[in-house]
């Protein structure tokens, strides 16, 4: 194996991440500092002797300056060529121009009340100014904390990134340098720090970020510690700009958010509204080769120019366009977060930053991993919404739309760009699936309840929040939610229970005046409640039915039994989550109890125990009746019930009762002590093995599962009963 290639005066292989230059005597390369030269000084060295030609032919020859407003101070100053971002002429200009005021669009506000609640409620689309920072959160060394002290606490061998901002330029030197720069007397150059993250360091515990920064941050919220990916470090920077230091017009990677507090000194922000025309103009100019000669400020209708001087908190939302100009030397902290409020914008940045080909350096961390990450969660958060009968807020379902869209097209950009940041333990397109199911209820809810006129139960929960602390939050807001309205005369959306325990208590006042009358008024209100009943069911459940029974699904399908005769013929079709499951019993009906046996049976599916006035409970005992059925396993309940004399109208007595939603089992047919396994393909669209369970744990299974789908709606008599 051939001998690596030594270098400098240290005889040591290149290292790419230590910045080297090349003496034009010899030729040789040298570490930047192993002969005392930084990378920010190469730009203005012309010749360069290294310290064994110095010796020889004299020290380095310097670049002469023509001109001051160039990025290139070499080239001539014939007045033809325009003044470049950065430079001290452009910095003088941009002090004389006059600005929108920034106070059209701030929002003053007071620490305390920049909270989650508020900015859920009325979203987070403005700049917020916040004067004093108590109430935030927020904790930062004292006004006094010194540069000196950065370098005491973070470490002067720490390698940061420095901007030449005449240059507009980035460069890496040692904090250590950095703090010789900043007390010198004399400082050749305007250089800016803005990007020294300090999470890992000992200034780490001296500061606490604000706490909506740390609720709503995507990061700190589903991150999981597992990951295979580093977790990114973006909420704690340190800003050190000495006089006249600018930062030309940018989004914040990723269209992160952004807080800024100005420990002392001033900054100026200039802002642009992240509207559809702007963000089209931004990214023509960043595009465009003459970028550093037009100011983007120009371009666009408003351009609001905000003074943040020291103590105040600074707050800009996803998307703003700005730039900064640091009027005197000043320290500030800062930091970025992703959040839930404007996924869309979010994503619609980072798309941006790819078709700019943007470097990675200058982008969020594994952007696209914390978005499946989020997605994950942001399905569990649907699924809890759903269950406790809440709309999510709008935001989250636009967020969850956009996310879904995005999610799609990496998946399909993995063809052709193979730089997966799909996490392993994610399965994609399942979650993708999910999501657009959850999306795809929401959808027909809100439909639903616009047509009926049912107000949504607004969800204030915040969407970071996860597991059971979740759902308690959740329903503790609701709780309050019903008892706010209770005191008050707006209407409340019922829920799936009230509607239930109204239509049980009409169809017991019904039976009690006879079995046979149906109000179809109650069916009207209650069938409207939901929209879900087809014609053909609603016609069943108007007729006055002597001998036949009649089972109405109302789910796109219509159940039916017809008992004519002394046959009674039995078929029950079900579909839930693609699972379909035959129910077939024949048997020879002599008397009026074999209508009570299956009458019997349906409400112990329904968890309604019918009794008879005259029946001793203690007499009564279960059976089951099996027949044959195509292609299905066939299982009937019935009852030995006494039976009433001819001609009398039997006296029904229904009771609610919490039961199970599938019925107890015959003695005979209770499972053995190793009864087979159950199969669980009902939970993936898939229909169960012959023989894996038997019909009534399947329908069991379905009934659980009827908790996420649409309810049905079963008739027996004329009498209709909701399953939910």
């Amino acid at each position: 194996m051939a001998t690596a290639q030594l270098y400098c005066v240290c005889r040591q292989p290149y290292d790419v991440s230590r910045f080297m230059i090349e003496c034009d005597i010899c030729k040789d390369w040298f570490h930047g500092s192993c002969v005392e030269v930084e990378e920010h000084h190469a730009v203005d060295i012309d010749v360069y002797h290294c310290p064994n030609c110095d010796v020889h032919h004299g020290p380095s020859l310097m670049k002469k300056r023509r001109n001051w407003h160039r990025h290139d101070y070499t080239e001539p100053d014939d007045g033809s060529k325009p003044v470049q971002a950065g430079t001290s002429v452009f910095v003088r200009e941009l002090q004389a121009r006059t600005f929108p005021s920034g106070d059209e669009i701030l929002q003053q506000m007071y620490g305390s009340q920049v909270t989650q609640r508020y900015l859920e409620r009325h979203g987070f689309r403005y700049p917020i100014a916040v004067h004093k920072m108590e109430g935030l959160g927020l904790r930062l060394p004292p006004p006094d904390f010194s540069v000196k002290d950065v370098e005491r606490y973070v470490g002067g061998d720490k390698v940061i990134d420095v901007i030449d901002v005449a240059r507009q330029a980035d460069s890496k030197m040692k904090l250590s340098a950095f703090v010789m720069y900043y007390y010198s007397p004399q400082r050749p150059k305007v250089l800016n720090v803005i990007s020294l993250e300090f999470s890992d360091t000992r200034m780490s515990e001296l500061v606490v970020v604000p706490d909506i920064a740390q609720k709503m941050s995507w990061v700190e919220n589903y991150w999981p510690d597992d990951s295979y990916f580093p977790k990114p470090f973006v909420q704690k920077y340190c800003l050190m700009g000495v006089k006249d230091s600018y930062t030309d017009f940018h989004i914040d990677f990723g269209g992160t958010s952004v807080w800024y507090h100005v420990l002392w000194g001033e900054k100026i922000f200039y802002l642009i509204k992240p509207t559809s025309a702007n963000l089209a103009l931004y990214e023509e100019w960043s595009s465009s080769p003459s970028q550093s000669e037009v100011f983007f400020g120009e371009k666009v209708d408003k351009c609001y120019k905000c003074v943040v001087r020291q103590g105040t908190t600074l707050l800009i939302p996803t998307g703003w366009i700005h730039a900064v100009l640091t009027s005197q030397d000043c320290m500030a902290f800062g930091g970025n977060f992703l959040h839930n409020l404007n996924i869309g914008m979010q994503l619609r940045c980072y798309e941006m930053e790819r078709r700019l080909k943007t470097p990675d350096l200058f982008k969020f961390p594994y952007f696209e991993a914390i978005c499946w990450y989020v997605a994950k969660n942001l399905l569990e958060t649907l699924k809890e919404s759903r269950e406790d009968n809440c709309l999510p807020p709008e935001y989250l379902i636009k967020g969850v739309k956009a996310l879904i869209t995005a999610l799609r097209n990496w998946l399909k950009r993995e063809v052709t760009e193979p730089a997966s940041e799909v996490p392993d333990h994610i399965r994609p397109n399942h979650l993708i699936k999910m999501l657009t199911k959850e999306i795809q209820y929401l959808e027909v809810s809100q439909t639903l309840m616009k047509s009926q006129g049912i107000s949504a139960c607004p969800s204030t929960r915040s969407a970071h929040e996860r597991g059971s602390h979740a759902r308690r939050t959740a329903r503790r807001l609701r709780d309050q939610h019903h008892h706010h309205h209770h005191h008050s005369h707006s209407p409340k959306a019922p829920s799936n229970l009230d509607i239930f325990e109204q239509h049980t208590q009409e169809v017991l006042k019904r039976l009690e005046m006879g079995p046979y009358e149906e109000d179809a008024s109650f069916n009207l209100k209650v069938n409207g409640k939901f929209n879900k009943v087809s014609t053909a069911s609603a016609a069943v459940a108007e007729r006055s039915l002597d001998n036949d029974l009649r089972l109405v699904l109302c789910n796109g399908r219509i159940i039916r039994a017809d008992m004519l005769g002394n046959n009674l013929g039995l078929c029950v079709c079900l579909k839930c989550t693609g699972l379909k499951l035959n129910h077939v019993c024949s048997e020879s009906a002599t008397s009026p109890s074999t209508e009570e046996d299956a009458i019997q049976g349906m409400l112990s599916m329904a968890g309604l125990l019918y009794s008879h006035p005259s029946e001793d409970p203690s007499s009564s005992q279960e059976s089951w009746c099996q027949g044959s059925g195509s292609n299905s396993s066939s299982e009937a309940w019935s009852s030995h019930t006494h039976s009433p004399a001819h001609g009398e109208s039997p006296t029904l007595g229904y009771q609610y009762c919490e039961t199970s939603l599938s019925p107890p089992l015959h003695p005979s047919k209770r499972p053995a002590s190793n009864p087979p396994p159950i199969s669980n393909q009902a939970t993936k669209g898939k229909r169960p093995k012959k023989g894996m369970a038997t019909a009534k744990q399947r329908l069991g299974k379905i009934l659980k599962l009827s908790r996420h789908k649409p309810f049905f709606k079963l008739c027996i008599f004329g009498w209709p009963l909701l399953l939910f």
